[in-house]
């Protein structure tokens, strides 16, 4: 006999269920004239504003049914309150019938549809040590000879979807559901069409689908994707404007279509009240989860006219039931008015859900095992032989039967049904159902033949919709320049919503520019400031240009933005892009007026209109062009990390090479033709010659430097200057020194020109052409040596591996005993209890109440459940019993047995949180040992800790991939997997008192919560419904589902209304009184002597704050992070390639510089250049901190499993072998290029101790910044600007006797300083100088003497040496004879050297307990403020009727769980 057909049919079985019930919801009290539109069926009908547009025949069946309404009439208007969308959308679809406009029919055919990814089913996880010896690996090179592994992910699909149509879309995480729907939405970034597969959408290939109609059929992702900084409001406009036909209603402009449509998105969503509110995301405050989920299915809906395809996967997260509800009967209604289709994935939907659908497939690792109407589907899984338990949804069961551990077979057929996926499929395809279905794609292929007027009818209908100038095959709606125009809009609709940014990168500009240019104050006019000059406009030219490198991460930050709104077709990604260089320019400019402007009059440049404005344009311009190329730097690759560390190459690039740090003469040729691909190189040449040009500079120091000076025998003692002359031809030093000449100006300005048109160009280009984002099949990831021999693939194997699911779940199989929860979890003994429970936050202007006075307990053998709306309070209440809050006032009563909670609260409980937050390096078996060991009492052994872990492995099912990586989404674990690690992570920990456990499809809790029930649920629910009814509700008809009934009648969705005021009706009513009775029993019972505290205290650990001690918390947490990076070669290899390729281009830039003047200050600049990899080394690291950071403050710091004592020491110590070792190689391939290997050993050993000291600072200092700072973004901005000032005041760019006064300090707390001292005045010690050619000072002494006796009483009194004193004609006279005389000029002495090391220890020494403490009063101190102990009688508040029901389960289930006693609803 087969099961009822639907739910009206389904038997109430008499089953135990009694508990106790506490939950929340949002309501409001209405009017009689208001009601509800749920049942109208109206969510989406913004789309039916858009099929206003194409004039044509009318739709069949549908003029009769509509009649007019008067055009003033409120309900039309979706401002009013009075507003019907649903008499909206009928008096809409009369006017297109009046004009006669077409309505065009969607669908879509698939045969013999089998899809691949690339990659294996399973890979290896790479560590340090794998991927040194890849190359020494011959499976390394398989793939260069072979192309990579193809594994076929869904396996002979056919399938028809007609006009009108709704499919619902079922199977477990990893079956296929995304992959099936990706590729019927012509999304197959990653994935491969086999060529004997079939699809067509009604006439017209799959090709030409996504060639010209792309906007039509789009899939929609589980997350939500916006700029943040954007309203809600101009979200939904840009999206309307984008896809507003060029024909529309009569007398309706395109401004009004914009608007009224967008009203209505929002009316009927229940957004009209966020419409001036940001959209927001997880770091910038928004709106809450439930409405930006909201906002994405607006948005999409706005991309649509009338083929229209939505394909949303699991659109449920974030919407309470009733949402859920409401949401897939505005897609019905739409695709009955319409003639739209949709497909949607979904995960444990409601009956009532089920219901709304025409088709549902069902996917079984990859292969179709039904497609077909709603109403058959049950029937055909219990034909074949499969039991549905009572009460159970049609949509559990179908995916049920997928799952070994939960599908039963019916008494008789255990040796009939199928098992495995293959067998299911060989069924289907056997079936009549079918054969069925196979007739329906034949009469379908008739009807819409391929190229047929299903393709001309879509066509035409689109030219109509085309506006001027758009290409016919194009599947915009709006030209370019209105695509232009609209991005450039709201390009600065988001910067002025983001007014705080713009004003700190401005407000930044001005300070390092006041901090520069008083620097360079009073730069005497002479020759005396031809360096200081020279400096200042080398920063003048770096720092205008590298301020465009932190676009790189903003860019990245809207890719996915980007990339989602070019597949809706919204507007071309190159029109964005041009948007927003269009939106920058005045920003750019404002800044680059208030940064030039201070560099160019505070530094003393020249004061004239026309240098000043040269100056300008060529800083400007170089502004411009390395905005262009960074930005075209990110659209080319394809991660941050990627392009930041090319980047970093790049920058050192642009330094080395703009011709100061090495002047040209100086360039070895193997590099000197990079300066000809340096826009820097351009722009530092047409500065320099802008200043110095014809211009005569009076001479600051003679040689020699008598009082009495004629004739030629004196010289001025720079380079360019000639015998006899007071003055030296700026001209005539440039060239000298640089090789630079004024004649080159305004040829580098069109050289300049031609570099930003090459990289905008380049910019625009790479962000058309890779605006799709590549993905691949999901696998999992294993350990070197820890596959499961069963689960080892062959190259055969890989090719019939079918989905993540075949190598995730499968242990146990059917039939065999279930486990003894009993055995495995310790016995509760414990009460939990709480009484008059609020919690208040600070908001703006006040406080905001969020609970309200809850009640209720937990007891032992009891399982109870939170329900309730989105943003009801469910979660801030598991947050508030948890101990979890960090901000706000708790008040009231949480006792345990009557008593105070002891100091180990946390750590006996365990909470299993919405996020599945875990270590992406860590294998499933080491994160729940890692729990075991720190969380269970240290009197327990690591061998029994171990065996405990075992035992929650088997018992969640995980032993088939307990060996398996973590990793990230698509790349590890599954959603199912990691929902199920997350669980285990908290049994591991054995908690003794209880388990929280939060759903993770609730929204944010931001409204009130009061309890509108707390009690016992009764058999089949009646205590529960009979308390609601018995109060004015409805009656529950028997085959509505309890849960969903609750939350209907306390005015869930959008749309829902409640008629009480539950909070008071439950204040009022006799169980109120009960479970206050109760907890007075409660508290008495424990109260006793010795009864609470006897039942609370175990063994004596079991009261302290941690189970176990801080050395072995030390040992633990740092094995783990030490783990981590050993697993992470990627990152230790980009640091590495970092540390390595910049010192070797360092090296080989300067390659033995020789002993001239140059060549020692080439070595103090190349000591220079080495520090600036700094700011990139701690961008690297800042990372790595946040992400160990979040996993401990958000579980393991509120579950006391360890101290944050280990977690900063454990990260702090995990980079130092690694800063050591890269120091060794820096030091090895920057020493030996530049210095030779003849120095003595002590010369050689210092220096590699002061290059890994630089490395030790830089670790320790990116702890220093990050500690206590939100996000690796902010942190980054802040080590940046520090290092700026640090470098810029370390003694080498300004000497520290020219620096003003006021800014010495900065000298002396500049760690670079001793850093660079010590390096320099270590290595250069006693080197001799050997002037070059163009350095020697030559003249002609005095008539009758010879250059010896003329110098003879300068040489006396200053440095220096001269080359020929017999000689009388041409002295040649060199200003130095030692390396020493040239360092002493910038304080730098070798008798300092070991004093510059120690002191570079007290700055790590003080970045180390700067981070401690930092972290500590940040972190942790400033947590812990504003939470309360103190236990007093809160009174009512008045605010929004935020209502909350706990339902208590006691040995039964929840009123819809499929799980028995141990589900959580």
């Amino acid at each position: 006999m087969s099961p009822p057909r639907n739910a009206d049919e389904m038997p109430r079985t008499e089953s135990s269920s009694t508990g106790s019930s506490l939950g929340f919801s949002n309501y409001e009290i209405t009017s009689p004239i208001s009601r509800s539109v749920t049942d109208l069926d109206i969510g989406a009908i913004s789309r039916i504003a858009s099929s206003t547009s194409i004039p044509g025949r009318q739709t069949e069946g549908r003029g009769a049914g509509l009649h007019t309404i008067v055009e003033d009439d409120p309900a039309l208007d979706p401002t009013r309150k009075e507003f019907d969308p649903y008499e909206w959308a009928r008096t809409k679809l009369n006017l297109l019938d009046e004009e006669g406009v077409l309505r065009k029919h969607a669908g879509v055919v698939f045969k013999n549809l089998n899809v691949s990814g690339s990659g294996a089913a399973l890979q290896l996880q790479e560590v340090v040590s794998s991927a040194l010896l890849a190359p020494f690996r011959p499976a390394s090179y398989r793939d260069i000879i072979h192309s990579a592994p193809k594994r076929q992910i869904l396996h002979d699909f056919d399938g028809v979807l007609r006009s009108g149509e709704m499919l619902m879309v079922l199977g477990r995480p990893g079956s296929g559901c995304s992959t099936f729907q990706k590729t019927i939405c012509g999304e197959l970034h990653g994935l491969n069409l086999h060529p004997d597969s079939v699809m067509h959408y009604n006439g017209i290939p799959m090709k030409k689908m996504q060639e010209e109609f792309k906007g039509e059929c789009v899939y929609n992702q589980e997350v939500d994707k916006h700029f943040p900084h954007l309203t809600v409001g101009e979200t939904l406009e840009f999206a309307a404007s984008a896809r507003t036909p060029s024909h529309r209603l009569s007398g309706v402009s395109r401004q009004q279509f914009v608007k009224e449509t967008t009203q209505v998105a929002m009316a009927v969503l229940g957004l009209f009240h966020t419409y001036n509110t940001r959209v927001g995301d997880d770091y910038i405050r928004g709106v809450s989860g439930g409405e930006r989920k909201r906002v994405s299915i607006a948005e999409m809906a706005r991309k649509m006219q009338l083929l229209s395809w939505e394909v949303g996967e699991v659109f449920t997260r974030g919407l309470d039931a009733a949402s859920a509800l409401e949401f897939v009967k505005a897609l019905r209604i739409s695709a009955d008015l319409t003639g739209s289709c949709h497909a949607v994935a979904t995960y444990q939907a409601s009956q009532a859900i089920y219901d709304v659908f025409d088709k549902v497939i069902v996917l079984y690792e990859g292969r179709e095992i039904y497609f077909g109407p709603c109403i058959q589907a049950e029937r055909y899984f219990s034909d074949m032989g499969w039991e549905n338990p009572p009460r159970q949804t049609v949509g559990d069961f179908l995916t049920s039967v997928t799952n070994p551990h939960e599908r039963k077979a019916r008494e008789g057929m255990e040796d009939r049904v199928p098992r495995t996926p293959k067998e299911f499929e060989n069924y289907w395809k056997r079936s009549p159902e079918y054969a069925a279905l196979l007739k329906d794609i034949r009469q379908y292929e008739n009807e819409y033949p391929l190229g047929g007027q299903g393709q001309e009818g879509v066509t035409a209908g689109k030219r109509m919709e085309q506006a001027k100038h758009v290409r016919p095959k194009s599947p915009y709606l709006i030209s370019v320049p209105m695509q232009l125009k609209l991005c450039m809009k709201r390009a600065y609709q988001r910067i002025w919503n983001d007014k705080a940014s713009t004003l700190t990168v401005l407000v930044g500009r001005i300070v390092m520019s006041l901090v520069v240019a008083s620097i360079f104050f009073n730069t005497p006019d002479a020759t005396a400031g031809f360096f200081a000059k020279g400096s200042l406009l080398f920063f003048a030219t770096l720092l205008n240009a590298l301020i465009s490198v932190t676009e790189i991460n903003s860019l990245y930050d809207q890719r996915p933005i980007v990339e989602k709104q070019a597949s809706y077709a919204f507007v071309h990604p190159f029109a964005e892009a041009f948007g927003g260089i269009m939106a920058d320019l005045p920003i750019k400019l404002a800044s680059a007026v208030l940064f030039n402007t201070t560099i160019y009059f505070l530094g003393s440049l020249r004061y004239t209109a026309s240098q000043f404005f040269i100056f300008f344009l060529f800083s400007f311009m170089s502004t411009m062009i390395m905005s262009a190329m960074f930005r075209t730097l990110a659209a080319v690759t394809r991660s941050v990390a990627q392009a930041m560390a090319l980047a970093g190459l790049l920058i050192l690039m642009l330094v080395i090479y703009a011709g100061f740090v090495v002047p040209t003469p100086e360039m070895h040729p193997w590099f000197s033709w990079l300066r000809w691909l340096n826009p820097l190189f351009y722009t530092f040449e047409s500065l320099i010659a802008n200043e110095f040009h014809g211009q005569n500079f009076t001479c600051s120091q003679f040689i020699p430097g008598y009082p009495s000076l004629s004739g030629e025998a004196f010289i001025c003692s720079v380079p360019g200057s000639t015998a006899g002359s007071r003055t030296v031809s700026g001209d005539s030093f440039i060239y000298a020194q640089y090789r630079y000449s004024h004649h080159h100006e305004w040829r580098n300005l069109g050289i300049l020109i031609g570099f930003w048109a090459f990289f905008t160009c380049a910019y625009l280009l790479a962000t058309e052409l890779n605006s799709a984002t590549s993905s691949t099949a999901e696998f999992l990831v294993f350990r070197r040596g820890h596959v499961p021999s069963y689960m080892r693939p062959t190259t055969e194997d890989t090719e019939k591996t079918h989905t993540l699911q075949t190598t995730a779940l499968e242990p146990l199989a059917e039939g065999d005993e279930p486990i003894d929860f009993s055995k495995v979890m310790p016995e509760q003994q414990s009460i939990f209890t709480w009484r008059d429970l609020c919690y208040d936050i600070p908001v703006k202007g006040g406080q905001r109440r969020l609970l309200d006075h809850v009640c209720g307990w937990v007891k032992p053998g009891t399982l109870t459940a939170l329900m309730g709306v989105s943003g009801a309070g469910k979660t801030t209440l598991l947050d508030v019993l948890a101990q979890r809050v960090t901000i706000g006032v708790v008040t009231g009563d949480m006792l345990v047995n009557g008593s105070t909670l002891p100091a180990s609260f946390q750590r006996q409980t365990g909470y299993v949180q919405q996020q599945d937050l875990h270590l992406a390096t860590s294998t499933v078996r080491e994160a729940l040992r890692f729990s075991a060991m720190l969380r269970q009492p240290k009197h327990v052994s690591k061998a029994e800790k171990y065996a405990y872990v075992d035992q929650v492995i088997t018992m969640l099912n995980m032993n088939d991939f307990a060996e398996a990586v973590v990793g990230i989404p698509g790349e590890g674990l599954n959603v199912e997997q990691r929902k199920l690690l997350t669980i285990g992570v908290e049994l591991a920990a054995k908690p003794r008192l209880l388990l929280f456990l939060d759903e993770p499809t609730s929204g944010l809790d931001s409204q009130r919560g009061k309890p509108v029930y707390f009690g016992e649920i009764g058999e089949q629910s009646r205590t529960l419904l009979s308390y609601f009814e018995r109060n004015g509700a409805r009656s529950c008809v028997p085959s509505e589902n309890p849960a969903e009934y609750m939350l209907e009648i306390i005015g869930a969705g959008a749309s829902g209304h409640a008629t009480k005021d539950w909070p008071v009706v439950w204040k009022e009513s006799p169980e109120a009184r009960e479970v206050e009775a109760e907890l007075d029993r409660i508290h008495a019972t424990a109260s006793a002597p010795n009864v609470g505290t006897a039942m609370i205290n175990g063994e004596s650990d079991d009261q302290e704050e941690y189970a176990m001690p801080l050395t072995a918390q030390l040992w633990w947490v740092t094995r783990r992070v030490f783990q981590q990076y050993w697993r992470e070669p990627a990152y230790i290899g980009a640091k590495f390639m970092l540390g390595v390729v910049s010192a070797l281009f360092i090296g080989f830039s300067y390659f033995i510089p020789g002993q001239s003047i140059q060549g020692i200050q080439n070595r103090l600049f190349s000591s220079f250049m080495l520090t600036s990899i700094f700011s990139t080394l701690v961008q690297q690291i800042m990372p790595k901190f946040v992400t160990q950071r979040s996993l401990y403050e958000v579980r393991e710091r509120p579950s006391k499993t360890y101290s944050w004592v280990a977690f900063v020491v454990s990260n702090i110590v995990v980079e130092i072998p690694y800063q050591i070792f890269l120091g060794v190689l820096v030091w090895a391939s920057y020493y030996y290029p530049i210095y030779g290997a003849n120095q003595s050993s002590d010369k050689q050993g210092l220096m590699l101790m002061l290059v890994v000291q630089f490395f030790l600072f830089t670790s320790t200092y990116a702890d220093l910044v990050i500690s206590a700072l939100p996000d690796a973004e902010t942190a980054g901005t802040v080590a940046t600007l520090s290092f700026a000032l640090i470098l810029t005041f370390n003694g080498v760019m300004q000497s520290p006797t020219a620096l003003p006064g006021f800014w010495i300090f900065m000298y002396r707390v500049s760690p670079l300083t001793y850093l660079i001292a010590g390096m320099c005045g270590n290595a250069l010690h006693g080197q001799p100088i050997q002037c070059s050619s163009g350095e020697l000072s030559v003249f002609s002494p005095p008539q009758g003497q010879t250059c010896g006796q003329y110098l003879a009483d300068w040489m006396s009194v200053s440095p220096g040496q001269l080359n020929n004193p017999s000689a009388v004609t041409d002295c040649e006279f060199c200003a130095f004879a030692t390396a020493d005389q040239y360092l002493s000029l910038s304080k730098i002495y070798y008798s300092q050297r070991w004093r510059n090391f120690a002191i570079g220890w007290a700055y790590i020494g003080f970045n180390i307990a700067g981070a401690t403490i930092l972290y500590y009063i940040f972190r942790i101190v400033e947590k812990k403020i504003g939470k309360s102990p103190a236990r007093e009688e809160g009174r009512e508040q008045p605010g929004p009727l935020t209502s909350l029901l706990g339902v208590r389960f006691k040995g039964g289930g929840s009123p819809k769980s499929k799980y028995g006693h141990h589900g959580v609803q």
